[in-house]
């Protein structure tokens, strides 16, 4: 017999999977919306981290994470890699707020998210995702 924990982890996963989804997707989708220019800016967050060059690819990159990201986390397809980039999106963003003299309090968003997907990526999506969907083969 299992325990109310155990029997309820599937669907705790399934609600923090799709509430944080929905929200790194309309996060994402403005930046996504923003064109060039926007990505540019966006892209400037890198100089935090010595990444100097290509700004505008780095902000369109920062801006699919967070809108296919937050789309992939709540399908659950291909969560780990969707996990991994949005923790390395929550590094770029929480080194620009730190670089920027923001403190822990401008920089706690990111760092808490950061946490979120590194700890994601451990667990997995869950039962009630489509990397967690069992497919069964027909019997004859």
């Amino acid at each position: 017999m299992s325990t109310p924990a155990e029997r309820y982890r599937d669907l705790g996963l399934l609600i923090l999977r799709v509430g944080i989804g929905i929200m790194f997707l309309f996060h994402g989708l403005p930046k996504l919306a923003g064109g060039p220019a926007f990505w540019g800016q966006l892209g400037m967050a890198t100089n935090f981290l010595g990444i100097g060059f290509a700004p505008t690819f780095w902000g369109f990159m920062s801006a699919i994470a967070e809108s296919l990201g937050g789309l992939l986390l709540l399908t659950g397809f291909l969560f780990k890699p969707a996990c991994l980039f949005l923790t390395l999106n929550m590094l770029v963003a929480t080194s620009m707020h730190l670089g920027k003299g923001d403190g822990l309090m401008g920089a706690s968003h990111a760092i808490e998210a950061g946490i979120l997907f590194l700890s994601l990526i451990l667990i997995g999506p869950g039962r009630y995702s489509l990397d967690g969907r069992k497919c069964s083969t027909p019997t004859a």
